[in-house]
């Protein structure tokens, strides 16, 4: 799954991707710095992968993973090709989900493009460019789809109501994803304001709290996550590692840094969550959606495992972390052997079996 992180110029998308990455992805305090948008996997914190790690003392431990992607900066007008918008656009289109970086941050040294900071402003500066570009996308789509509709194709019929629906709600100013459409019926119509967001307000070493309440607020109301970090001070606690990096955050007063809360955020905007297989050889984090079934599950680690699949015999994390081993648990019948309808939580622990 990949999370485009977007914003206009000089927001601080490339210095929060180097400290999510331990990337190289260039950062400077000019705009368009970022042409081609740099990639990079990075592991999604759980304590509960260590603890695992610690009972069972596996050959390797794996962590799930989510793949970040930095956009560069879009701009006012990027919906006509502003700014190479058309490009940037494009590398929005591929994504999952969208990080979108708000500047609360003051400095003069920074070039801000719209003259001076202004979350709301510019938050919306971006959504409307996205939404302007999803209904030039409708419109190319609503002739092909009217004229089917009117030589009598039933589904034609159907997908022209949802884009009346999508035209309507757009022009009016409304994301995609706010209309209360079922996801499925907006799926391929491939737009970008159906896609999940994040908002993460980059504020700086002395915030002003007045700012982010604000900002927390106006997100909130848009019925999305939001987080409040500090670019420059997480890009020093990413180059930091081991002992010196919990040393400085306990100075700081931090229990976890501010990469962490937006990756697990990020992961839960997705809709997803994670189950662990437990072995000698290997302690693993699996990624799947919230509400997958044992076999889709099982298919994460093997289509073969999904094919032949007969039963999962499952634990919950919590068990044992209390009772140690999964001897324990089978002493006390707490193992539970589970079949095809069963929807594997966050935190199960999965043994499945399969016919090859």
């Amino acid at each position: 799954m990949e999370i485009g992180i977007v914003g206009l110029p000089n927001v601080g998308k490339s210095t929060i991707f180097n400290a999510l990455t331990s990337g190289n992805a260039a950062a400077s305090n000019y705009p368009f710095t970022t042409i081609e948008p740099n990639v990079g996997v990075v592991a999604v914190p759980d304590a509960r992968l260590g603890r695992l790690t610690e009972l069972v003392k596996p050959k390797k431990t794996v962590p799930t993973s989510c793949r970040f992607v930095d956009i560069a900066g879009l701009v006012k007008g990027a919906s006509q090709g502003e700014g190479l918008g058309n490009k940037f656009l494009a590398n929005i289109r591929e994504v999952d989900a969208i990080l979108h970086m708000v500047r609360l941050f003051k400095d003069p040294d920074v070039v801000h493009t719209m003259g001076g900071v202004d979350p709301k402003r510019d938050v919306e500066v971006i959504e409307t460019e996205l939404m302007l570009a999803d209904l030039a996308s409708l419109e190319k789509q609503y002739d092909k789809v009217s004229g089917k509709a009117k030589s009598g194709d039933k589904a034609a019929k159907e997908a022209l109501v949802v884009l009346d629906a999508l035209k309507n709600g757009l022009s009016a100013g409304k994301p995609a994803r706010a209309l209360g459409l079922d996801p499925r019926s907006i799926q391929e119509f491939a737009l970008l304001t159906s896609k999940p967001v994040l908002y993460v307000g980059n504020t700086d070493e002395t915030p002003d709290p007045a700012v982010i309440a604000d900002f927390q607020a106006f997100t909130k109301a848009r019925g999305c996550e939001s987080v409040v970090i500090c670019g420059k001070l997480e890009s020093e606690i990413a180059q930091l590692s081991g002992d010196d990096r919990a040393m400085f955050m306990k100075d700081l007063g931090m229990e976890t840094s501010g990469l962490e809360k937006v990756i697990v955020a990020a992961y839960k905007t997705l809709g997803l969550c994670s189950y662990f297989t437990v072995g000698e050889i290997e302690v693993r984090a699996w990624t799947i959606p919230v509400g997958a079934r044992a076999p889709q599950a099982a298919g994460v680690i093997h289509t073969d495992f999904e094919k032949g699949f007969i039963k999962a015999d499952i634990y919950g994390y919590a068990d044992i972390d209390k009772h140690g081993t999964e001897a324990a648990l089978r002493e006390k019948g707490m193992i539970r052997s589970e079949g095809k309808e069963y929807v594997v939580k966050d935190g199960d622990v999965c043994h499945f079996k399969f016919n090859t």
